[in-house]
């Protein structure tokens, strides 16, 4: 062999030392990234990764749509304004409080559409901190005249996927609550408003308007110019309905139901781009939909679900310091068993959605976590720590899931990272009609919120 021959073996050999390793690594990417479609084509209900895609919010068509309430720009345009006008809160309890909260004060888009707070508080409360952390009692309100929440506010990223809403479900005549008909209006009279045919959503925003101390009055249709925008919505509504809390409520229930965390990179990956999720996200990934078993509550598009599960985490009551307007007696402390009062119900609590989980400063209906990795690990532990809670109600998926420390951090990585829209800001509009602050208007918030 010459020199000319070994000159160019080694180079072969060189370039072979370079491009193997490369193709290697791009090998392992493309088999994770199959070995996970292949996972979730199994445990899809049509055979597709199309089961996972959340629509585009600006195609309404594709927007899942509540009974009776077809989607429309122009119900999507009011209720986007409403959900964040303080004048709305024109029934608060003390002259001072009027016209200073709106329903983005407990559901605040930095927090991932949750309270900042560990405790959601309206009517009553004062202040906003940061993204809502700072938000307390005000003085001037006794406890009992406040308007606080007994459990921590749901989140309303993708409850266009959820039939019956609120942590116990109480809400729309759908789905498992059409299996309960006989206890509707029973131990909560608001329940009764499933009478109305309607889904949760639309149920629950109805009964909101009045819990939440919200009306529309003439100085807001009027004076701030609602009125031409409700009547843009609602042109098949006659007389005062047009203006009433079922057309609030609609509007609501339009403009959340596109609230959908569309750009977050699980959703680029699922579309095609398999780069928009790291190796260790994909890994999580992978958990989520096997080892952990994760999917079996948190499924379909918004990774949210339909059913009722007891894990055993403790109540707002247990808080250190405690928590207002509720106790360890709170019959809201028995999730779906305070709507049925039936034993099998008992303690048992609607499966949240688990996007921008990372923007969520509180977890659990009891925020008794702060911390999203403490969460996996509870879960991975699969050990209650609410005493008051009997063994026998625990979900049967509530287990050791004997995940390693590697397998936990790859499991957050996924819930923080791979679940995260970090664009939720379209979602808020730059002003309302009123001019006023919001999500809050009272001058703590407003100091707090540079906007006096």
């Amino acid at each position: 062999m010459n020199k000319t021959s070994i000159k160019f073996l080694l180079l072969l050999l060189l370039l072979i030392l370079i491009v193997v390793p490369g193709c290697v690594r791009d090998a392992a990417v493309s088999t994770l990234d199959t070995e996970l479609e292949r996972t979730l084509i199994r445990l899809s209900d049509n055979n597709t990764l199309n089961d996972y895609i959340l629509p585009d919010g600006s195609n309404l068509a594709g927007v899942p749509a509540g009974i009776g309430n077809p989607l429309t720009e122009e119900k999507v345009a009011l209720g986007k304004m409403l959900f964040y006008e303080t004048a709305l809160g024109r029934d608060a309890v003390h002259p001072a409080q009027l016209r200073t909260f709106s329903c983005a004060t407990c559901h605040v888009p930095e927090a991932a559409f949750t309270p900042g707070a560990a405790q959601g508080i309206a009517d009553g409360g004062v202040g906003f901190g940061t993204f809502g952390s700072g938000r307390v009692m005000d003085s001037h309100y006794t406890e009992d005249e406040i308007d606080a929440q007994g459990a921590r506010a749901l989140s309303m990223l993708g409850v266009a996927y959820v039939t019956n809403s609120m942590w116990a479900g109480r809400f729309g005549s759908r789905g498992i609550n059409a299996e309960v008909e006989e206890v509707w209006g029973v131990h909560n009279p608001a329940t009764e408003l499933n009478d109305l045919g309607l889904d949760g959503l639309e149920t629950q925003n109805i009964q909101s308007t009045i819990d939440h101390r919200m009306s529309t009055d003439a100085y807001l249709l009027d004076t701030l110019g609602y009125r031409r925008m409700f009547n843009r919505a609602f042109p098949e509504f006659e007389g005062e309905a047009r203006y009433g809390r079922i057309a609030m409520s609609f509007a609501l229930s339009a403009y959340i139901r596109t609230l959908l965390p569309n750009e977050a990179p699980w959703q680029q990956w699922l579309r095609g781009n398999k780069e928009a999720l790291t190796e260790s996200q994909k890994n999580g990934a992978k958990l989520f939909f096997g080892k952990a078993g994760c999917y079996r509550c948190h499924n379909g598009p918004a990774l949210n679900g339909s059913s009722f599960h007891s894990v055993g985490v403790n109540d707002l009551a247990d808080l250190p310091g405690g928590a207002l307007k509720t106790s360890i007696n709170d019959t809201r402390n028995l999730g779906r068993g305070d709507f049925t009062r039936y034993a099998g119900d008992m303690f048992k609590f609607k499966v949240p959605q688990v996007y921008n989980t990372k923007d969520m400063p509180f977890y659990f209906h009891g925020s008794s976590k702060t911390d999203l990795r403490e969460v996996v690990e509870y879960f991975n532990a699969g050990i209650p720590e609410n005493d008051r809670v009997p063994a026998a109600n625990i979900s049967d998926f509530f287990h050791p899931l004997n995940l390693t420390d590697t397998e936990v951090n790859e499991l957050t990585e996924f819930l923080a990272e791979g679940l995260y829209d970090a664009n939720l800001s379209r979602y808020v509009p730059e002003s309302v009609l009123s001019g006023n602050c919001f999500p809050n208007n009272d001058p703590q918030s407003q100091a707090d919120m540079g906007c006096e």
